[in-house]
């Protein structure tokens, strides 16, 4: 039996400052986006040979209850497990799950599966500004994925961030917290939001 499978991610930049300034870089190819939202921008070192082999020979751990009949909460903490055994293999200190930047982020999954908004970034201002009522922050940034077809929908979603530079900026950043959405629809697709911040 052939299983179609489909993989996105998505990217673009994203200052946020006393008024809006977009920042677009060389737009990656392959529905690749990334967004970050700073009070100041963001200058970005170059990766060197050793770290860009590394980050292709790491392997993520299996957690379980990641079947595509998992539940989406299930799932959500199997993104944070991910990501911060990432971080810990790369020596960064671990991002602490905030229930607030979760609820943005279910929600912007939620509106990408059932296709109120596109697979983008779109209202990631009108989230920050959410967020940032309750959580005075220095920096913000969110990766977005998505995937059908696959068995491992979410150690998909977290390699394909790995593996794109503007993504994987995001997830080894200088943040603190981080809050993480999965939305499941009835085509069998995973949308995956993952928010970070940076607090003041």
């Amino acid at each position: 039996m052939i299983r179609p499978v489909c993989l996105g991610l998505a990217c673009g930049a994203l200052v946020l400052s006393a008024g809006f300034l977009e920042s677009r870089a060389q737009t990656p190819p392959a529905h690749t986006l990334t967004t970050q939202s700073s009070l100041q921008p963001q200058t970005q070192s170059p990766i060197d040979l050793n770290q860009t082999l590394l980050k292709q020979t790491y392997r993520l751990p299996v957690f379980p209850n990641q079947s595509s009949t998992a539940s989406t909460s299930a799932l959500e903490q199997a993104v944070h497990a991910q990501i911060n055994e990432y971080r810990t293999s790369r020596n960064l200190p671990p991002l602490t799950l905030d229930s607030r930047l979760s609820a943005q982020a279910r929600a912007h999954s939620q509106n990408m599966a059932s296709r109120r908004v596109p697979f983008s970034h779109q209202g990631f201002d009108q989230r920050v500004r959410t967020v940032g009522r309750a959580i005075p922050y220095r920096q913000t940034a969110e990766n977005v994925a998505f995937n059908r077809g696959v068995a491992d929908p979410v150690r998909q979603a977290v390699q394909g961030w790995i593996d794109s530079p503007g993504h994987y900026a995001n997830l080894t950043g200088s943040y603190d917290l981080t809050g993480v959405g999965v939305s499941r629809n009835s085509r069998g697709e995973y949308y995956f939001t993952q928010m970070f911040l940076r607090r003041r």
